[in-house]
């Protein structure tokens, strides 16, 4: 019966949503950044899949349904972004240059690391694209020979750590301006970053949403330029 059950199109997908509103339900409760609803949803899964010695294939295979939504999700934060255009507008030069900084300071310290580290040509590729979201993060590393596992593994490890730690950062940084937090979370942890964004105010949920589209177009640019440095 286990097994029918494991085996079901549906029961990645259903076990995933059910972690994750337990996590929405203790953010509720516990607001701290460590009660993060994406984190407890991932080491419950995680957890389940191992103690119940159940074949990752089996729970990928309706887990996979939830991956459809990534694109459309992230062209839904195009409506923040449209309400905050004068704004855009006004701030468009600290826009360019603070994500075509970030996205300079990834590349490099990724590359550093990977020679420090002697990391292998596949691992490096793969972590390349790290701190851009899931469904232009895997376009970009799966070209220069990136593992799709791997890849994915990056940007969900740089978003959840960023995501917890990113307050305590902005706070000892002293960056209180609501475009400066937008474009720093969304540089750096993405997606994941841009959902805490819009619960900060929709000045930052605009920008955060809009640097993932813009750190995306430039990572795809310099990915390729920094890909012999690993």
């Amino acid at each position: 019966m286990n097994e029918i059950l494991w085996e079901s199109a549906y029961f990645g997908m259903v076990l995933s949503v059910i972690y994750f509103w337990f996590g929405t339900w203790l953010r509720r409760r516990f607001p701290s950044p460590l009660v993060n609803p994406l984190l407890i949803a991932s080491i419950l899964t995680i957890a389940t899949i191992v103690l119940l010695d159940i074949d990752y294939d089996a729970y990928t295979k309706g887990a996979s349904h939830l991956t459809w939504l990534l694109t459309p999700s992230t062209v839904c934060l195009a409506v923040p972004l449209y309400r905050q255009l004068q704004l855009l507008r006004r701030h468009w030069q600290a826009i360019v240059i603070s994500v075509g900084a970030g996205c300079v300071a990834c590349a490099v310290t990724v590359a550093v690391m990977s020679r420090l580290l002697h990391l292998t040509p596949e691992i490096y590729h793969s972590l390349q694209p790290k701190s851009v979201t899931t469904a232009i993060a895997l376009g970009v590393g799966t070209q220069l020979g990136g593992l799709e596992g791997i890849i994915s593994l990056g940007v969900m490890i740089t978003g959840l750590f960023g995501v917890v730690i990113v307050d305590v950062v902005l706070k000892l940084l002293k960056v209180t301006h609501p475009v400066a937090k937008g474009l720093a979370i969304g540089n750096s942890i993405h997606a994941i970053g841009t959902a805490h964004a819009l619960e900060l105010g929709e000045i930052e949920g605009a920008m955060s949403g809009l640097t993932i589209v813009v750190a995306g177009i430039m990572t795809v640019i310099l990915a390729p330029l920094f890909s012999g440095l690993g």
